[in-house]
C-alpha cells in the first residue's frame, strides 16, 4: 500500500527542519568561540624593569626584576630575573679610596646592559641602598661616607639606566622592606581578599615574620596583634585596602661579622703572650689579627684595652658549649623597663606566627643542611655542635671549594644564630619549627629589596584594587556556552510548541 501524501510531506519537512537545525548549530558554536578567542587573544607583553643595588656591609649584590605593566598592582607579579654579586668588599671598605668604591659596579652594571632591552634602558629605574656596613662607615666618618656615595652615584650616571638616587637606609627601613619582600612573594596580603575567603575550607594563614641577618646588622620584624609599647619600634601599613600593625627593630652591631668582633674582643684579656684561645674556631684553626684593625669599629672601640697586644695569634679550640657561653656574653638581658624586651632593654612584643629567616641566616644553616623539612632545635644545637668538634683540617678537606674566611667562620655563626634567636629572640623548642630558612621564593631571593623597589615605586596600593570576579576569558567563554543553551532551549520550545506551516500540509 502506498505512503499516504501527507505523511511524505511531514517527514520532508522534519527532514529539512533537522538539517537546518544540524546545520545552524556547529556554525554558531564555531562563531562564538571564534569570538571568544579573538577577543582574548594574549596581547603583547609589556615588560617592564628595575635594578636595585643592595650595598651591604660585605658586599654588594645586584639585583635585576621584572613585571608585566598591565599588572602592576597585583601582588607577586614582579620577578627576579637576574642577580650579579659584585666582586670584593662592600662599598663601605672603600672609605680611604671612594673612587674604587665605584669603579667596583662597573661589571655588574655592564651585566645589566645585557639583560635589559636597550628600548627600556631610559626608563628602567636604578635604586642603590646602603645598609649597616655604610651606617657604621657614617658612624666613624661622615666625610668619608658621603665620598663613597658620591663616588657610585657618578657611576650609576654613566649607565644608560633612570638612576633614582644611592642613599643609606636606616635599620627599621631594611627591617620593613623585607616584611614585604617576603609577604609580598607569598601572596599573604590578597589571600583573604576577593573571592577566596568564600571557598569552602579557607582558613586564612596572615602575614609571616622577617627575620635578617646581614654583617653588620640583624632585623625583626612581624605583625603583632599585641600593643607595641616602644613607638620607634611600631610601623603602620595599609596595603591591597588592609592595616598591618607591625613590629620592627634593627639591632646595629649584631650581624654575624660585627658579632665575631665582639666576641673576640671580649675574650682579649684572656690572652696570655699574644695568643687567644677561641673556641668559636675548628680546632687546629689559627689566624692573625691586628688588634687595631679589631678595634677600628665603632661597634668594639668602647673594648679597647690598653694592654691589648698589636697584633693576636687566634688560635681554635672547637668547642660549641664554651662559644655559645661568649656569644651568650655579648647581649645584655639584665635591663628591660617594658613588660617584655629581648635583649639590650629592646622592647619586643610576644613572638607571633610564622617566621622567614634569609640572608646570612639561610645562607650558615643551608652549609649545615639544616633548612629541609621540620628539625627540632635539640637537633640544630648536635648538628652545629658536631661541625664546631671536627678538627680543621677534616673540615677543609670535606669542602675544598669554600673560602678559608667563610669556611673558618661557620662554627661561630652556627653558634650565634642559635644564640641570637633563642637566648636574644626568645624562640624555643616548641615553636622553632615557626622558623623557615627562605633562600629564593618564586625564583626571586628573600630579601630587603624587592620591597624597597615596590615601595619606591608605588607598586603596592593602599586599596585593593579594583578587579571583577570572573576573568575576561572565563566570562567570555560562560557566556557563549550560556548562549547556546538558550538557543537551543528556545528552538526546542518553537518545536514543540509552533509547528512549521509545512507540517500542517494535507492534514485534514
Amino acid at each position: 500500500m502506498d505512503e499516504p501524501k501527507a505523511a511524505k510531506q511531514k517527514r520532508t519537512c522534519n527532514k529539512k527542519v533537522i538539517f537546518l537545525l544540524g546545520a545552524l548549530f556547529p556554525l554558531g558554536v564555531i562563531a562564538l568561540v571564534t569570538i571568544a578567542v579573538v577577543q582574548n587573544k594574549p596581547l603583547p607583553k609589556n615588560i617592564k624593569y628595575g635594578i636595585v643595588l643592595d650595598a651591604g656591609s660585605s658586599h654588594t649584590s645586584v639585583y635585576i626584576y621584572e613585571w608585566p605593566s598591565e599588572k602592576e598592582n597585583d601582588t607577586g607579579v614582579v620577578q627576579q630575573i637576574n642577580d650579579c654579586k659584585v666582586e670584593g668588599n662592600g662599598i663601605s671598605s672603600y672609605g680611604h679610596e671612594p673612587t674604587k668604591a665605584g669603579l667596583s659596579l662597573q661589571k655588574c652594571m655592564n651585566k645589566a646592559r645585557q639583560v635589559i632591552p636597550e628600548m627600556q634602558q631610559k626608563e628602567t629605574p636604578v635604586y642603590l641602598g646602603a645598609t649597616a656596613g655604610m651606617r657604621l662607615l657614617r658612624l666613624n666618618n661622615a666625610t668619608m661616607a658621603e665620598e663613597v656615595l658620591s663616588s657610585v652615584e657618578n657611576m650609576l650616571r654613566s649607565f644608560p639606566f633612570d638612576f633614582q638616587g644611592a642613599r643609606i637606609i636606616t635599620g627599621q627601613e631594611e627591617g620593613a622592606y623585607g616584611w614585604i619582600t617576603i609577604n609580598y612573594l607569598l601572596g599573604n596580603f590578597i589571600q583573604d581578599s576577593g573571592w577566596f575567603k568564600y571557598m569552602p575550607n579557607f582558613k586564612p594563614t596572615g602575614t609571616s615574620g622577617a627575620l635578617d641577618l646581614g654583617g653588620a646588622s640583624t632585623q625583626i620584624t612581624f605583625e603583632s596583634k599585641k600593643e607595641i609599647e616602644s613607638q620607634e619600634n611600631s610601623l603602620h601599613f595599609r596595603l591591597y585596602g588592609k592595616s598591618y600593625d607591625v613590629y620592627t627593630h634593627s639591632f646595629l652591631c649584631y650581624g654575624k661579622d660585627q658579632a665575631l668582633r665582639l666576641q673576640i674582643a671580649n675574650s682579649v684579656p684572656t690572652a696570655t703572650d699574644s695568643i687567644l684561645m677561641d673556641p668559636c674556631f675548628n680546632s687546629g684553626y689559627r689566624r692573625n689579627t691586628s688588634t687595631s684593625d679589631l678595634y677600628s669599629s665603632p661597634c668594639i672601640s668602647n673594648l679597647r684595652i690598653s694592654t691589648a697586644p698589636s697584633f693576636l695569634d687566634v688560635k681554635g679550640t672547637g668547642n660549641y658549649q664554651l662559644c655559645k657561653r661568649n656569644v651568650e656574653a655579648i647581649f645584655d638581658r639584665t635591663r628591660c623597663t617594658y613588660s617584655h624586651c629581648s635583649f639590650n632593654g629592646i622592647f619586643q612584643p610576644t613572638l607571633d606566627g610564622t617566621f622567614g629567616a634569609f640572608s646570612a641566616y639561610y645562607f650558615v644553616m643551608d652549609f649545615l643542611k639544616l633548612t629541609k623539612g621540620e628539625i627540632s632545635l635539640d637537633k640544630v644545637k648536635e648538628t652545629v655542635e658536631r661541625h664546631c668538634s671536627k678538627p680543621w683540617d677534616e673540615v677543609k678537606k670535606e669542602f675544598p671549594k669554600i673560602k678559608e674566611k667563610y669556611l673558618s667562620e661557620y662554627c661561630f655563626s652556627g653558634t650565634y644564630i642559635l644564640t641570637l634567636l633563642e637566648f636574644g629572640y626568645g624562640f624555643n623548642s616548641e615553636n622553632w619549627n615557626d622558623i623557615r630558612f627562605l633562600g629564593k621564593i618564586k625564583d626571586s631571593d628573600a630579601g630587603w629589596t624587592l620591597g624597597y623597589m615596590l615601595n619606591l615605586t608605588n607598586m603596592i596600593p593602599a586599596e585593593l584594587p579594583y578587579s571583577p570576579p570572573l576573568s575576561h576569558a572565563t566570562y567570555t567563554g560562560l557566556m557563549a556556552a550560556f548562549s547556546i543553551l538558550l538557543v537551543c532551549i528556545i528552538l526546542i520550545c518553537w518545536l514543540t510548541f509552533r509547528k512549521p506551516k509545512c507540517l500542517h500540509k494535507g492534514i485534514i
